[in-house]
């Protein structure tokens, strides 16, 4: 095959860089490498090796001065700086696939080398709901130049952190991505963390600017494609006679013995003005989990303790047992098991910003804390992105909507919960929000403890894989039926 790519990388030690450039030149089908480094840094480099992208520090001003110097048919962009190696024919492999399909870009698995040995890095397939700006492709990006060079062409904002999410967004406007399931390449792992460390990064206040800029750009996407929503939500009209009770709190639970009685507790604590239960969907336990509770329902009447017939319940489907019985009250709040409310007025709030911001759902904020309840970074997650005029356009980007959640009990009833053990909240949430408004309390109103056990905690590649698989599927029936809607509407 002739030489029909460009590379594009970025400066990092002289060693690393010049490893990835020597493997990238050894296919024979790279026509020319542009290397994106600030002025200041003096990198010696091969002669065919053409330095003429100035070290601008804004990436969309950095993608317009490489759409400049374009000249073959491809593009391949290495994020990152560590030492790349391809594999077999791998580089070939990318471009005859780019070439055959009409991609507008070809990625594909890798392996990446962690403490020392050699490990699988897949990725998943892009589809329309794929929307999160943290979507891993891997490092390793082919694009079509001429897809490229229109992508950059219709950039209005000059983003600093979010250019490489525009081009992208931009990019499938006008075709579609192909993944490669196969490992073609392998680079050095530098994020060691555990997935439960890493899955709050994205509410870290300390990533706010980057995080309004993607918003920007995610809604810009959504525009362009009519599943933008306006802030116009429809009204709940609250019922007064058919409820037992005005709240209850649902907890579903499956063998925490080590911290049921503990999320009980502070429930039962709670001061209201207002009679409320706790119905707890112990689905099966096989630990001390169930004789713990039929213990403290002993002691407390306003604990209905349910084990469900059903043997086939995740967590959504355990909500919706406890929704549907007639001793649910008008609004359920959340409580996971190994959670705890921060004081005895959570239960009151949560009512009070139902009736007070007109909302069929209300999120709250909680703090992140250890086994001893000490707060552990990043310290208090209050999601501060969903704001009332874009919230639910937002909500289709980030990877949650926060926590505690309550819900006006009838709509609830009427969409049900998926019966699945993650991502559940999120899909109701995301449904929701696409008709009703749906209220925030920026102050703290749970202790999230972070512990071994929790179910995020230590993931391997495939189960956080298949999680991300699934949030994407429900953001692309939710956007699929955002368009639907607003076609509806004219």
């Amino acid at each position: 095959m002739e030489k029909r790519i460009t590379c594009i990388l970025s400066s990092g030690s002289s060693d690393d860089l010049h490893h990835s450039i020597g493997e990238f030149l050894a296919t024979g089908l790279v026509e020319d490498i542009l290397l994106v480094c600030p002025d200041e840094i003096k990198i010696s480099v091969p002669s065919q090796v053409r330095i003429s992208i100035p070290g601008e520090i804004r990436q969309t001003t950095v993608l317009r001065s490489i759409a400049e110097h374009i000249h073959t048919d491809y593009i391949l962009i290495y994020t990152r700086q560590q030492p790349l190696t391809l594999g077999a024919f791998a580089l070939e492999r990318m471009l005859k696939t780019a070439v055959e399909t009409g991609a507008a870009m070809v990625y594909s698995d890798s392996y990446s080398i962690k403490e020392g040995r050699l490990q699988p890095h897949p990725v998943i397939d892009y589809q329309a709901g794929s929307l999160r700006d943290d979507f891993d492709f891997g490092s390793l990006l082919l694009y079509d130049a001429k897809v490229f060079k229109s992508a950059v062409s219709r950039m209005e904002e000059d983003y600093l952190y979010a250019g490489l999410y525009d081009l992208r967004l931009k990019a499938s406007l006008k075709s579609f991505f192909v993944r490669l399931p196969e490992f073609l390449y392998t680079e050095m792992e530098t994020d060691s963390r555990k997935s439960g460390e890493k899955i709050f990064d994205y509410v870290d206040p300390r990533n706010r600017v980057v995080q309004i800029e993607m918003e920007r750009a995610c809604t810009q996407y959504l525009k362009e494609t009519g599943a933008w929503l306006k802030p116009e939500f429809k009204k709940v009209v609250f019922e007064k006679s058919e409820f037992p009770l005005e709240a209850t709190v649902v907890i579903p639970v499956r063998n925490r013995e080590k911290t049921i009685e503990d999320a009980v507790r502070s429930v039962l604590m709670q001061q209201t003005a207002f009679p409320f239960n706790l119905i707890v969907v112990d689905n099966h336990s096989t630990d001390q989990t169930t004789a713990i509770l039929k213990k403290l329902a002993a002691e407390d009447s306003r604990l209905i303790h349910l084990i469900p017939e059903r043997t086939d319940l995740g967590i959504g489907g355990c909500w919706n047992t406890a929704v549907m019985d007639d001793r649910c009250g008008k609004f359920a709040i959340q409580l996971d098991s190994d959670d705890l409310y921060i004081n005895e007025y959570v239960v009151q709030k949560v009512v009070n910003a139902f009736y007070e911001q007109n909302c069929a759902m209300v999120v709250g904020t909680y703090r992140m804390v250890n086994f001893k309840l000490e707060e552990i970074p990043p310290g208090i997650i209050d999601h501060k992105e969903w704001t009332p005029d874009n919230g639910r356009n937002n909500a289709l980007r980030i990877n949650g909507l926060g926590a505690p959640r309550a819900f006006y009990t009838p709509v609830l009833r009427e969409l049900k919960i998926p019966n699945t053990s993650y991502g559940e909240d999120y899909a109701v949430g995301l449904a929701i929000s696409r008709r009703y408004q749906i209220g925030r309390i920026y102050e703290p109103l749970y202790l999230c403890r972070r512990w071994d056990d929790n179910s995020d905690a230590a993931l391997d590649i495939q189960k956080m894989n298949a999680h991300n698989l699934y949030k994407d599927r429900i953001r692309t029936i939710e956007y699929i039926a955002r368009i639907r809607q607003n076609e509806s509407i004219g």
